[in-house]
């Protein structure tokens, strides 16, 4: 590790001998301690000819180095297990090329080892474009900012490295499952009809939701008639009211501030973004909440906060609000305080939630108020949340 550790610092500082550098430093000194007992000029001369080969050798590669300059483009989110696609363009603005330079691209360790790429020429004045594609396995927000630019040209001997700073931030969203139905999602409001109690109160106002005024149709109620516009214009008009089509708000909350098995987790997470965007396409008003970041609402803000939540975070976002939830919980003792019109998801821990809540969770389903299910995981995640709600 130590030996290790000095050469990183050679080869960052200074420039590391290659192996070739440390035979050809090996065979001056031996000319040179010959020379020094035969006395023999042309032995100086070889050896003296080879130091001065070194000391070149010593300041061309971080001379080669000097003037790159590394431009890393955005790049763009993907799912989990699609490739990311990380551009990076190497730049040369000095009168002369620059050869045989390899790149490392510094990538965190919990995406990959270094990604790191030869290039044989960098024209002068000019640009090497470096395209890879970096696969991905789970969700998370990735960044890192190091490139590293390492030569030995053009003679081989000593290696030199240098860093350069290229910001990168990658986000990997978490799996959506393409749900053809969700019993979760479309019974909620059928205990609370909001939809229809607004559309009553409209009909039977005739004030104070007027959007706009027509003429008068045949069939339009005599109380709809706006007599003081009616007599200015000498034609009967109407009011046209606005008619609320403002159902029940739906919140998918994922319980992130406790403590969670890691694939159970990732499992929550799938099927909050799963839900979210099932909503909206059943035209829902749907938002998500975490600890972290209290309500939500949009499709890239909603990805971009289940990439980067994690369980046990801190819960520095709004209170959970009073309205019908979808719970995402792996604490069983949780489903008590849900607000009227909720449902649940639960994921049994193997190891405490048994030890930490009174009621096995073999019986949730029958002590909660609400519906909802404990979810499998042994079976197929996406058929369990297409399947009916167990009877309450």
């Amino acid at each position: 590790m130590q030996y290790q550790q000095i050469n990183d610092w050679l080869e960052t500082r200074w420039v590391k001998p290659a192996y070739s550098g440390w035979l050809l430093a090996g065979l001056s000194l031996f000319f040179f301690a010959s020379a020094t007992n035969t006395m023999s000029g042309w032995l100086y001369v070889i050896s003296g000819v080879i130091f001065a080969l070194l000391a070149i050798a010593t300041i061309l590669p971080r001379r080669s180095l000097r003037q790159i300059r590394v431009i890393r483009q955005p790049i763009q989110p993907v799912s989990a297990g699609e490739p990311l696609t990380i551009e990076l363009e190497l730049h040369n603005p000095a009168t002369q090329p620059k050869t045989l330079i390899e790149v490392q691209d510094m990538l965190p360790h919990v995406l990959n080892k270094p990604v790191q790429q030869a290039f044989e020429l960098i024209p002068a004045r000019g640009m090497q474009r470096w395209v890879y594609q970096q696969p991905t396995q789970r969700r998370g927000v990735y960044r890192w900012h190091t490139v590293n630019l390492r030569t030995a040209a053009p003679l081989g001997l000593f290696w030199s490295r240098r860093s350069r700073t290229a910001k990168a931030i990658a986000i990997v969203y978490p799996i959506v499952l393409p749900l053809r139905q969700c019993p979760l999602i479309d019974e909620m409001g059928r205990d609370v009809n909001a939809q229809v109690q607004s559309s009553y109160r409209a009909l039977g106002a005739t004030e104070g939701v007027t959007r706009t005024l027509r003429p008068y149709r045949w069939g339009d109620p005599i109380r709809l008639v706006h007599w003081r516009t009616s007599a200015r214009y000498g034609e009967l008009r109407v009011r046209e009211l606005e008619m609320f089509t403002g159902g029940q708000e739906v919140v998918i909350a994922l319980d992130s501030a406790i403590a969670w098995e890691r694939d159970d987790f990732e499992q929550a997470v799938i099927v909050a973004a799963s839900l979210y965007f099932y909503a909206v396409q059943r035209q829902l008003q749907v938002s998500l909440w975490t600890a972290r970041t209290g309500l939500l609402r949009g499709g890239q803000a909603v990805l971009e906060a289940l990439a980067e939540t994690y369980a046990g975070e801190e819960e520095t976002g709004d209170r959970l609000p009073p309205l019908s939830l979808v719970w995402l919980s792996q604490n069983p003792d949780s489903l008590s305080d849900l607000p009227q019109g909720s449902r649940w998801l639960l994921w049994s821990s193997r190891n405490s939630n048994e030890l930490r809540s009174e009621k096995p969770l073999s019986n949730v389903s029958l002590s909660s108020s609400h519906p909802g299910f404990v979810v499998q995981p042994e079976k197929d995640l996406q058929l369990q949340l297409q399947a009916p709600l167990p009877q309450h």
